[in-house]
């Protein structure tokens, strides 16, 4: 009797033992299941979300591009039809005789000079681009990828209304190089509002310079319109720094326009200008106070937008020499600023309109009743049609090196800064016999 309670009790702690420690394989085969399904688990959607937004951004920028490449095609027909227009002007008004004339007797040596004038124009453009990104060492653009950036701007500005095609075909190819949105943005805006403060800086200092023969020369009304111009830019490129330091109150008052605009049928595509008001505002602003954090190399980007608009403003005076003329290179300087505000103001490609009864008033006297209208065409050629073909081909351009320039840039220091230590420190010599003193041990 005694002995079969015990064996009862070692049954039950048996049992209780087994009890206890069978759900233990099932837990570890549960985890060792979870742990062998893990790897086979389906991946976190972010990266395919990251990749539609890239393809979405893709075919928004191609989208764009396409738009643009229409209303190019649209000016080349208006701009066909001008040229026709002044063609037929020249021969009903008897004036086709005294305009080949003029052109024959043209001093074709001066027509190059402005052309080289507009390529360094076009290098100091490159040059300012380098300038907002030789420091960065992740940057992949390189100078052909530069190049095609300003070329860019020169095709699509002088083939667009009032130039609005020129700064998203920019940012357009940044990206195509490899810079982000955000980064593309930032560099093309802060250039953009470099090259408007220099025309108004630009412009002040030849007024400054040449107020007095300006005024002299023509008359009251005249004196009236520059300042008009010149306060309109001035306007202008403090809206544009309103933007960059004051973007959230931009985008509440932009906000409010679309919403008052949308609800009384007024605009077509709220969404677009929404995102502009957004998304482009703020990159606008980044973009633009992160640059400025750098002022030496602001600075720098300004010195050399100044260098490049005096050689744009100084081709009327290549082709007065061109045509016999001797004029004042400071005059030409400045009433070159005065047209390029009023060509710049006229919202029409290449600002057509301003830019012929702009010349005609400003050069008139310099070039003489005679030849003024062929004085119009060589300075329109070269200011306008020939840098548009010569841009085309350059807009396909792409640097095969993925090396940064700042890279190449320290490389190339570090060369010139050792060169220079073997001439000053007299470093080791090249050439000639060199003697180990060791190999001199023992010998006598």
């Amino acid at each position: 009797m005694a002995d079969k309670p015990k064996t009862d009790m070692k049954k039950t702690k048996a049992a209780s033992s087994a009890a206890a420690s069978a759900p233990v394989p099932q837990a570890s085969t549960q985890k060792a299941m979870q742990s062998a399904a893990a790897p086979k688990a389906k991946p976190k959607p972010k990266p395919k979300t990251s990749v539609k937004a890239k393809a979405a951004i893709a075919k928004e920028d191609a989208a764009s591009e396409k738009e643009r490449m229409g209303s190019v095609r649209k000016s080349v027909v208006f701009l066909a039809a001008v040229a026709v227009v002044y063609v037929a002007y020249l021969v009903i008004s008897g004036q086709f005789g005294e305009f080949m004339a003029a052109l024959g007797s043209l001093d074709k040596a001066w027509v190059v000079g402005a052309c080289l004038a507009y390529v360094v124009y076009y290098f100091f453009g490159v040059s300012a681009y380098v300038l907002a990104v030789i420091k960065d060492p992740t940057c992949p653009l390189g100078i052909r990828d530069l190049m095609s950036v300003e070329a860019s701007g020169i095709f699509f500005s002088n083939l667009t209304p009032n130039g609005a095609g020129g700064a998203p075909a920019q940012i357009y190819r940044l990206m195509r190089a490899g810079l982000s949105v955000g980064s593309a943005g930032a560099v093309q805006y802060t250039r953009f509002i470099i090259y408007e403060a220099g025309e108004g800086i630009f412009a002040a200092l030849m007024l400054i310079f040449r107020g007095q023969w300006f005024m002299d020369t023509y008359a009251d009304a005249a004196w009236l319109v520059a300042l008009l111009l010149f306060g309109f830019k001035v306007v202008e490129v403090g809206a544009l720094l309103f933007v960059c330091f004051f973007p959230k109150i931009v985008t509440k008052v932009g906000l409010w326009i679309i919403k008052f605009a949308t609800s009384h049928g007024w605009m077509k595509d709220p969404d677009k200008w929404k995102e502009m008001a957004t998304v482009q505002v703020e990159e606008f602003s980044k973009g633009f106070r992160g640059a400025a954090k750098n002022l030496p190399e602001l600075g720098l980007t300004l010195v050399v937008t100044l260098l490049q608009l005096a050689c744009l403003y100084a081709l009327p005076w290549f082709v007065l020499h061109a045509f016999g003329q001797d004029p004042d290179l400071l005059t030409c300087l400045t009433a070159g600023s005065m047209l390029e505000l009023l060509t710049s103001a006229i919202p029409l490609p290449g600002g057509t309109g301003g830019a012929e009864g702009g010349f005609a008033v400003l050069f008139g006297g310099m070039f003489g009743d005679a030849n003024v209208a062929a004085g119009y065409v060589v300075w329109r050629a070269v200011e306008y049609f020939l840098p548009v073909l010569a841009a085309l081909p350059l807009l396909s351009l792409r640097s095969n090196s993925s090396e940064s320039m700042a890279k190449r840039w320290a490389r190339f220091k570090r060369r010139m800064h050792a060169g220079t230590g073997k001439i000053v420190r007299g470093g080791r010599s090249q050439g000639g016999i060199s003697v180990n003193p060791k190999n001199l041990k023992g010998k006598k």
